[in-house]
């Protein structure tokens, strides 16, 4: 017998090897540790459907990644002879028509062992094998030569199989279960129990499936053809017709250009060329790709319609997200692409790799409107991955922008339409330590036109490979659910009657609320790394220059205030201390030095001191809260508790606003009086008695650590102020919003001139509109009929309490542009 397993052992063994001069693997999971195995317990590895070579190729991967061995015995009476079984066998083989697959022995005889051990567990670790994680295309000829119902099938369909697809297999071990706890409830029935194990275990197996291959892919002439047959499309070619005084054919035919002009053509063969491309690509421009909370979105996945809503900074953004999921056993998501990019070139290949392409704007075109969004539902209702940015565009300034509805709103319409298919929102946060377009923004933000998207462009962008820009993290945010979404916002949203054209009331509030969370939910996945930390604390200093001994501990410092109250769990923190990240800030030649015999000076110089403030504004939110409370110590000794939480409290909505902060309004002073209390623990604050805050000292460190941190948020306070000291010069019922903006913009620049200024988000007009529109919102000011803003008393209580925060300097400079008496 012994002999017998020899030989075996030395045949598999032998055609492992064979196997394995053809096949490549890629795999996920394949760790003690992300496994969670115990070490006290038996582990064994199960795959769906019994097959050599599959066999073979999970032998391999323990082997390589020293996991338990999948050769050794398990202590199973008649059961396998190694630490694996197949859960299901087929029936049939050439020549014979396929039947449905039965469990296999080796999977009973475990089953039979846990009820007959009640005391002894054993980890079931599913293990699941794609050979080429290429999703079927309707009425495909491959489908039909490849698939399981193919009558000649077997042998020599596997061996079909792996010629085609093996140099691209991908192997994903999974977190095992617990044969114990599976089995505990029916041990006096094993057919039950028999029964559970394998719904378990093919629920899982089909789930795995879902979030890797995805849903079948439709030929793009077939679903093209499809969008022009659907109703609301149909109806839209007649009012068209009708409205344009042309004939239905014309009509008709413009949508068809349309419906092709939108739709994606995904390849799996580009995505794998995309693959290759993109390793070399990321090795020559990137230091590193951190992924965190990956996992996530692997749940998420198995069960629904994934939507990825990423931050937009950069055009890398598009190649990364899909990049890291394929590579991490997901399926690429169709992507949403401007219209911009479908040039010469570029544009048939992003739309193999599953760009699908829209216009900026097509409120004018009800056409091309009704077709775009019967696209997306197509998308939607057959649980395709879609990623879109709610930004619009890149993010010139490094903050989060405001959402735009329109992406969101087809969204929530098609599920509205179509329910069946749960829609989850995944936000991702992509932080770049050196963003590739951070000159170009320099320039816009100046005032130079944006340059158009052309083949030159990419000529020129092809140069910068030479150069190093550092690491890139994402992150992986919390999974925004839309039906729990619509649930807080309209609770029948189920009993209501929904087509193609039904807007109900309610929708503008369920999309803003949608909004609100996407925003709020990228910016709690922040990825925090030494370019922002150091940015952050000399942008907070008068002449953007330190000791680079001060610099260092006031780094630390500020890392350990994030620590003591953390924004939340999936933030991340850089690695090492602040030496370490001055040095990389250094070498990344971002900051100067000028040497000095009392200690080196570290500061920005040219175009970096603007060029900073993106990174900054990577993280400003974070600090947002403390910086505030730390703001009104500007130019106060000390202060009552309760005056401190009513003044920051007041604040906080504009601030939730325009940084998208997570806390609610209703959340605001629980989290502000934490955020006294850290910084009385952190020594930047005093508390005298219970009832009385103290700033430290002047001249202590402590006091230079509190000032350096009034100054992270102390430009977006001196901003409001320009708007409400306009506001108050023109006084109640003589200026309209829309002059408002314009002359807080206006002055905005100036001070920012007279001051030195570098942030450019300081004269952002979008920011003052942001900031009228909450006011009105808070009924601060009123709109009268005639288009005027009015407002009462409690405005100028609200400007006096600029003295608290504003510099003698500042002050005056408002007053006498505004022309206000002081």
């Amino acid at each position: 017998m012994r002999l017998y397993q020899g030989i075996r052992s030395l045949i598999l063994t032998f055609f492992r090897k064979i196997l394995f001069l053809w096949v490549r693997t890629d795999v996920s999971g394949n760790s003690v540790e992300a496994l969670g195995l115990s070490s006290d317990k038996p582990v064994c590895y199960v795959l769906q459907y019994s097959s050599l070579s599959s066999r073979l190729v999970l032998e391999q991967e323990v082997i390589r990644a020293q996991l338990p061995g999948a050769t050794t015995s398990l202590p199973v009476k008649n059961g396998p002879a190694h630490s694996f079984f197949f859960l299901y066998r087929r029936i049939g083989g050439l020549f014979r028509k396929r039947q449905t697959p039965v469990s296999t022995s080796e999977f009973q005889a475990l089953v039979r062992y846990g009820l007959e051990n009640p005391e002894q567990d054993v980890q079931v670790v599913p293990v699941s094998l794609f050979w080429g994680r290429s999703p079927d295309k309707e009425k495909s000829l491959v489908k039909i030569l490849l698939s399981d119902t193919w009558a000649v099938a077997g042998r020599l369909q596997k061996f079909l199989i792996i010629l085609v697809h093996g140099r691209n297999t991908y192997v994903q071990f999974n977190k095992p279960l617990s044969l114990k706890q599976v089995i505990d409830e029916y041990r006096h029935s094993e057919e039950r129990a028999n029964r559970k194990v394998a719904r378990i275990l093919r629920t899982h197996f089909r789930k795995v499936r879902q979030a890797v291959v995805g849903p079948d892919l439709s030929h793009r002439r077939t679903l093209v053809g499809g969008l022009i047959r659907t109703q609301a499309v149909k109806e839209a070619i007649r009012e068209t017709a009708v409205k344009e005084d042309i004939a239905p054919e014309k009509a008709r035919a413009r949508a068809y250009k349309y419906a092709d002009e939108i739709a994606a053509s995904m390849s799996i063969t580009a995505i794998r060329i995309f693959e290759v491309a993109l390793a070399w690509l990321w090795n020559r421009l990137y230091k590193g790709i951190a992924v965190n909370n990956i996992e996530v979105v692997k749940k998420t996945a198995q069960d629904n319609a994934v939507v990825y809503v990423p931050c937009h900074r950069s055009h890398v953004d598009y190649l990364l997200l899909s990049y890291v999921l394929y590579k991490n056993g997901l399926m690429p998501p169709h992507i949403a692409a401007g219209i911009n990019l479908n040039m010469p070139i570029l544009g048939p290949i992003l739309r193999r790799g599953g760009a699908f392409f829209m216009r900026r704007s097509f409120r004018d075109n009800p056409l091309y409107a009704t077709v775009f969004n019967e696209y997306m539902h197509v998308m939607f209702s057959r649980g395709y991955s879609v990623e879109y940015f709610v930004e619009g565009g890149r993010s010139r300034t490094g903050r989060m922008l405001k959402p735009r509805p329109g992406m969101l709103s087809m969204t929530v319409r098609s599920f509205l339409r179509d329910s069946r298919k749960p829609i989850v929102f995944i936000p991702v946060y992509i932080g770049y330590e050196k963003v590739m377009e951070g000159r170009s923004y320099l320039g816009e933000l100046r005032g130079k036109k944006k340059q158009k998207e052309s083949v030159f462009g990419l000529a020129k962008t092809a140069r910068k490979l030479s150069s190093s820009f550092g690491r890139v993290a994402l992150n992986f945010g919390e999974a925004i659910h839309l039906s729990e979404v619509l649930d807080d916002v309209h609770s029948s949203w189920r009993d209501e009657a929904y087509d193609s054209e039904y807007r109900p009331a309610w929708l503008n509030h369920a999309v803003s609320e949608l909004s609100r969370r996407v925003a709020s939910h990228i910016n709690a996945s922040v990825a925090v790394n030494p370019i922002g930390m150091i940015a952050t604390v000399l942008l907070g200093t008068e002449r953007l220059a330190m000791d680079e001994s001060q610099l260092i501990r006031l780094a630390d410092q500020y890392a350990d205030l994030l620590r003591a109250f953390p924004y939340a769990e999936t933030v991340t923190l850089p690695e090492g201390s602040g030496k370490d990240w001055v040095a990389y800030c250094e070498s990344m030649g971002l900051i100067s030095r000028q040497p000095q015999k009392l200690g080196d000076i570290i500061g920005l110089e040219g175009s970096n001191a603007t060029l900073m403030t993106y990174y900054r504004n990577n993280i400003q939110h974070l600090f947002a809260l403390p910086a505030l409370v730390a703001s009104l110590f500007e130019n106060k000794g000390s202060l009552a508790r309760e005056r401190i939480v009513d003044l920051a409290s007041v604040a906080y909505p504009y601030l939730q606003s325009e940084l998208f902060l997570k806390y609610q309004p209703d959340e605001a002073r629980a989290v502000i009086n934490r955020w006294i209390d850290v910084l009385v623990d952190q020594g930047l604050l005093l508390a005298q008695g219970n009832e009385r805050i103290a700033r430290p000292e002047a001249g202590t460190e402590a006091m230079l650590r509190l000032r350096v941190l009034s100054r992270f948020i102390i430009q977006t306070v001196e901003r409001y102020h320009i708007a409400l000291g306009i506001l108050r010069k023109y006084g109640s019922g003589k200026i309209t919003a829309a002059e408002l903006e314009e002359q807080s913009t206006l002055l905005a620049e100036r001070m920012s001139i007279l001051f030195g200024l570098n942030a450019p988000e300081f004269f952002d007009k979008t920011l003052f509109r942001n900031f009228i529109a909450n006011m009105q919102k808070n009924r601060v000011i009123t709109t009268d009929d005639e288009g005027l803003l009015r407002y009462g008393e409690g405005l100028d209580e609200v400007a006096d309490d600029a003295r608290l925060v504003l510099s003698v300097e500042k002050r005056q400079a408002i007053q006498q542009v505004t022309m206000l008496g002081v």
